[in-house]
C-alpha cells in the first residue's frame, strides 16, 4: 500500500522540481549578464548599442516575470510574502537602471548594473541552496 501523499508546502517545489521562482530568477541573472557582456561591444563596436538596447528590453522582462513567478508562488496565509518583497526591489533597480541608461549617466549606471547582477546572483544562489537543503532533509 502506498503512502499518502503529503501536500507541499506553498511556493515549495515537488522533490527534484524547479520552481517557476527559480526559472524566472535564472533568466533574470542571465539577461542582467548579457547586459554586461554587451556593454563591453557598446565600447568596441558599431551593433553594441543595438544588443545593449533589445538585452535592456528583455532584462526589464525577466524582471517583471520574476515578480509575476513569486506572486504566483506566494498563496495568501500559506507562505512569506517575503520573495514578493524581493522581485519588486528587482524591478524598482531595474527601472531606475532603464532610466539612467537613457539619460546616459555612465557613473551611475554601470555601478547599479555591477550591484543587481550580484545581487541577482545571489538571489539565485539562495534559491538553489535552499532546494538543496530542503532535499537532504527529506531523504
Amino acid at each position: 500500500m502506498a503512502a499518502p501523499s503529503r501536500p507541499t508546502p506553498a511556493g515549495a517545489a515537488a522533490p527534484g522540481r524547479t520552481t517557476f521562482v527559480e526559472v524566472s530568477l535564472a533568466l533574470q541573472t542571465l539577461a542582467i549578464f548579457f547586459q554586461a557582456v554587451t556593454a563591453g561591444l557598446l565600447l568596441s563596436t558599431t551593433y553594441g548599442e543595438t544588443l545593449h538596447g533589445v538585452g535592456a528590453r528583455v532584462m526589464y522582462g525577466a524582471t517583471m516575470l520574476y515578480v509575476l513567478a513569486a506572486i504566483l508562488a506566494w498563496r495568501p496565509g500559506g507562505g512569506s510574502p517575503r520573495p514578493i518583497l524581493y522581485a519588486t526591489g528587482f524591478l524598482v533597480l531595474a527601472s531606475v537602471q532603464v532610466v539612467l541608461g537613457i539619460a546616459h549617466a555612465a557613473a551611475w549606471h554601470v555601478p547599479l548594473g555591477v550591484l543587481m547582477f550580484g545581487l541577482s546572483t545571489a538571489a539565485l544562489g539562495h534559491a538553489v541552496f535552499s532546494r538543496m537543503l530542503r532535499r537532504a532533509a527529506r531523504g
